[in-house]
């Protein structure tokens, strides 16, 4: 007897009807949002995000100051160990402390140019003190150690070897600073020469992307502003079914400005400058989209800041004795307060939204790692990403309205 049980295993038809049902339902809702709020994108808006007065460029001054910061650095090579270790201190704790005063306290800095120029700060912070780490762990132990602490080509051009203190330059020191990693190296890996085909390719990309992101703008003024702004009178009535409907109208515009920045920013702008300094580690990340557990996706979806992690805060911890799970939450903790610096800081309130967000990965990646496997903790990650931005814009936007704006006639009537 024929048993009448399909054995089909090939579903692509069924993945293009959802790709198909996902572009029309939201062609429908944009199209919907034309209609009803009309063309919203101006762009004297868009410029306001980086600048408020044409002729003050105060986020420009503090970027550009980093240089005189570097070469201050450069000089501590010829003064002892101790003197050395607090002027490091002291510079680093300057790197954090100075631009967050200086975002507080000039109101001609904007949000975005204030969180633009933090992270700018932020990652040289991180450089810096690799930079310190690495010289450090090279005085202590001898020439022929030293060297295991370089790492060679694995092409067939190699370059002059480099050791400690050869490596003690202004030049070295400013590769360095633009090359697009976190963690000093005496020997980075370098490539023989600089492929045009790929750099115009990475170049044509950016290009690309510059034109991309002001779709970004045009979804955000257009798409995101109107929700955010009819999000206010449930936020503040608790009204929690809208807030529902609210957080899943804002998850898919929101979701697809962080893809297009992701691309833009660790594939195209990473590689190109790569390429420029002939920097041979071109590993980025990794398939963070695959990702089964949320632990997964934190060590792979950022590969430049896991590495720093690993090698500067969360290994050393556990040298010093401290166990597995303590330096997991110690490594949290850090990231939580960087990503509460980038964002409290320039909107010149203190909610800790981000700080709470990122604490409560900690529950939510030893739940999924416990419970989902496969496909089930794939959809768990993919779920908390879509869903955990929208939450967090929609806490700090009421709070910012609640703090900056509830008093303006002007911004309440158009609420």
């Amino acid at each position: 007897m024929l048993s009448s049980a399909s054995s089909f295993r090939n579903y692509r038809g069924v993945l293009n009807w959802c790709v198909v049902m996902l572009v029309l339902s939201n062609a429908r809702l944009f199209l919907e949002n034309l209609l009803r709020y009309g063309i919203l994108v101006d762009p004297i808006q868009v410029v306001s995000l980086f600048l408020k007065d044409p002729y003050s460029w105060p986020a420009a001054c503090l970027v550009i100051g980093i240089l005189g910061v570097c070469i201050d650095v450069h000089v501590l090579g010829s003064i002892s160990e101790k003197v050395g270790l607090l002027i490091y201190i002291f510079n680093l704790t300057v790197i954090l402390c100075f631009p967050m005063v200086v975002v507080l306290k000039l109101p001609s800095i904007t949000p975005v140019g204030g969180a633009f120029t933090l992270g700018v700060y932020t990652i040289l912070f991180l450089k810096l003190y690799s930079y310190k780490d690495v010289n450090r762990w090279c005085r202590v132990r001898t020439q022929v150690k030293a060297r295991s602490l370089s790492r060679s080509l694995s092409c067939d051009c190699m370059q002059s070897h480099v050791s400690y203190p050869g490596n003690l330059s202004l030049r070295d020191m400013y590769y360095f600073v633009f090359a697009p990693t976190l963690c000093y190296e005496l020997n980075f890996p370098r490539s023989e020469s600089i492929r045009m085909g790929f750099l115009l390719r990475r170049l044509f990309e950016m290009v690309v992307f510059m034109s991309v992101r002001h779709i970004s703008y045009l979804m955000f003024f257009q798409w995101m502003v109107p929700i955010i702004r009819s999000s206010m009178k449930p936020l503040q009535e608790m009204d929690y079914s809208r807030m529902t409907e609210r957080l899943l109208r804002l998850a898919v515009p929101n979701h697809l400005i962080w893809l297009i920045f992701f691309y833009c920013f660790f594939h195209s702008s990473m590689n190109f400058v790569a390429e420029l300094l002939r920097f041979g580690d071109r590993e980025f990340y990794r398939d963070w989209w695959n990702s089964e557990t949320i632990t997964y996706f934190w060590q792979n979806w950022n590969i430049p800041v896991h590495k720093w992690c690993l090698r500067h805060f969360y290994k050393p911890l556990l040298r010093r004795g401290a166990g597995k799970l303590l330096s997991q939450s110690a490594v949290f903790f850090a990231s939580a307060f960087f990503h509460e610096y980038l964002v409290s800081v320039p909107l010149r309130m203190f909610r800790l939204w981000a700080f709470m967000g990122m604490m409560a990965q900690l529950p939510l990646a030893w739940f999924v790692a416990k419970f989902l496997r496969g496909n089930y903790g794939n959809a768990a990650v993919w779920l908390s990403l879509i869903i955990g931005q929208p939450i967090a814009v929609l806490m700090y936007v009421h709070d910012y309205y609640v703090t900056h704006c509830q008093d303006d006639p002007t911004i309440t009537e158009a609420l």
